[in-house]
């Protein structure tokens, strides 16, 4: 007799943990979504923060954001940037791709010929305390300002030799590579992409 009312009771306790599991489920969903939200927000208002810190004389309020198709076929994001007077100043691109410890997000900017990287900022990494995430701090970011935005950049141990040069964080390579790298693809992947939209844009203008 006893038997059936065990499996009862089994059978009750297993639904009820799958009910809480559920809901407890749902609520996390729910808090990871907003907590997404949030973050993906504060990024914004952090990129329109900086960029005149990568683009010389730019105003963030008159900041174009575009997406464009990459090479690889994917959406990319990209910002229009324009002085104080609407003057078109340059670009700045956001990329992201994986660090030695994790992925790693930067915005580059750019001139408006897309010639030259005009500067680097790191919005998100988890790279070694003390060691990798020095790829944050100024004497490392300054060193990309100035070099080629059409010639893959590399990174050496020693005092650069040529302008595509990046010298190495002492200690943390791996992530000094993983940020070159993540450059080099990122303005690979949209460098003719905007430069396209660009064109296609003053030809629709000469025509008016």
């Amino acid at each position: 007799m006893g038997e059936p009312g065990k499996r009862v009771g089994y059978i009750r306790d297993a639904w009820l943990v799958v009910l809480l599991a559920l809901v407890f489920g749902g609520g996390l969903a729910g808090v990871q979504r907003g907590l997404s939200e949030k973050i993906a927000e504060n990024k914004k208002q952090e990129t329109y923060s900086v960029i005149p810190d990568l683009v010389e004389g730019a105003d963030p309020g008159k900041t174009v954001e575009l997406v464009v198709e990459g090479r690889d076929g994917k959406e990319a994001r990209v910002y229009k940037v324009f002085d104080g007077e609407g003057g078109h100043g340059g670009w700045v691109v956001a990329a992201d791709g994986q660090g030695f410890a994790d992925r790693i997000e930067v915005l580059v900017g750019l001139d408006r010929e897309l010639a030259t990287i005009t500067g680097l900022y790191v919005l998100e990494q988890k790279e070694t305390p003390g060691l990798g995430d020095y790829i944050t701090s100024e004497s490392f970011r300054s060193r990309f300002r100035g070099t080629p935005a059409d010639t893959a950049l590399v990174v050496v141990k020693d005092d650069p030799k040529a302008g595509n040069e990046i010298r190495a964080l002492t200690g943390a390579t791996i992530s000094s590579e993983s940020v070159a790298e993540i450059v080099n693809a990122a303005l690979a992947n949209v460098r003719d992409a905007i430069g396209e939209r660009e064109g296609s844009e003053a030809g629709a203008d000469s025509t008016e």
